[in-house]
């Protein structure tokens, strides 16, 4: 009987990931000449791409280049909150409109995590990328080791950074806080956002600055974390206070838990005590009672980042310099000070 010889496979960029012990996002990433990379962990991948004898199809990546109708979006936060989804999306649509698919990776906001999500994206050859991301740490990352594509990034607050869409977080937190003081209330507190998050300190620092501007005594804020969770819990520990007679609250979720714990203790809203959330998230219309907030526009900043991409590209698009102007909308959660005053 007669043996026919075995075939033997050529070696891919999995093999050689594993034999060097990195990501198969790290070997795409020496083969694309990537700045952001370790001198050992080039020369590394290098000398196990000579020993297995790999050779990347130059004539398909070209070919995948040239053609790529991809667009990545790089999600810097594992919160499903509801305007991350809104802004995903509204890319979505607007990038399917322009003849263009999404690839999407998350991750957490750490720099390795956000290190290999980049690398990931760049393994799918898109055309450019749009960060979704909440802390400054990460905008800190892309300046110190930019992508190679086009980006732009949503932007809640730093005017300084170029490629942006923005938000005017701390104009929004004024309309709030100044509604307050427009309706008599002298004692406001602030239960504000996580302070690694831009967001939170800019709607804490507009909070601040009205505050200041009416010239009324300022109340240390309440460190949060976005959870209706916390919300109750700051609620229950707030009941005992007499020193307020209204509350601004970070976001809508934190605001729905405050709510949750002063209808506990029956300290009516907003005869007692006047809440004011943020984002106007679709739920907060049903609250009890309805939530006086401040909306921000996710749909149109998922729109303009497709805009700006595709600006950048030079494939059309329009270039937004103005940040998107918050509004305030009016409900039954505001009035003016009664029980406490």
């Amino acid at each position: 009987m007669t043996t026919e010889p075995t075939a033997t496979r050529a070696p891919n960029i999995r093999d050689v990931a594993r034999e060097a012990g990195v990501s198969y996002q790290t070997v795409s990433r020496v083969l694309n000449d990537s700045p952001r990379l370790r001198p050992e962990t080039r020369q590394r991948v290098m000398e196990v791409i000579e020993q297995l004898g790999y050779r990347p199809n130059q004539a398909a990546r070209a070919l995948v280049t040239s053609k790529s109708k991809v667009l990545g979006v790089l999600v810097a936060t594992r919160a499903a909150a509801y305007g991350a989804q809104t802004i995903l999306y509204e890319i979505e649509d607007a990038a399917r409109e322009a003849g263009y698919t999404l690839a999407i990776v998350t991750s957490a906001s750490d720099d390795r995590s956000v290190r290999d999500a980049l690398d990931q994206l760049e393994g799918q050859s898109v055309r450019a990328v749009a960060v979704v991301a909440p802390q400054a740490r990460v905008f800190d990352l892309l300046r110190s080791t930019p992508l190679r594509v086009p980006y732009v990034l949503l932007d809640p607050d730093r005017r300084d950074v170029p490629h942006s869409i923005s938000v005017d977080q701390f104009e929004g937190a004024r309309l709030a806080t100044r509604h307050l003081i427009a309706l008599g209330h002298r004692r406001i507190l602030h239960l504000a956002g996580p302070q690694d998050w831009i967001e939170a300190e800019a709607r804490m620092q507009g909070y601040l600055r009205e505050i200041a501007d009416s010239e009324l005594s300022v109340r240390p804020p309440v460190l949060g974390d976005w959870t209706a969770e916390f919300g109750y819990r700051a609620g229950q520990e707030l009941i005992a206070r007499e020193d307020f007679t209204a509350v601004f609250c970070s976001n809508d979720l934190m605001a729905l838990g405050l709510l949750h714990a002063f209808a506990e203790a029956r300290i009516d809203v907003p005869r007692d005590v006047s809440v004011v959330g943020f984002d106007d998230i679709p739920e907060a219309a049903h609250y009890s009672p309805p939530l006086t907030t401040v909306r921000q526009d996710f749909a149109e900043i998922g729109r303009r980042s497709v805009d700006l991409l595709l600006a950048e590209l030079g494939e059309g698009g329009k270039l937004h310099t103005d940040p998107i102007q918050p509004q305030l909308i009016l409900r039954s959660s505001t009035s003016a000070p009664g029980g406490r005053s």
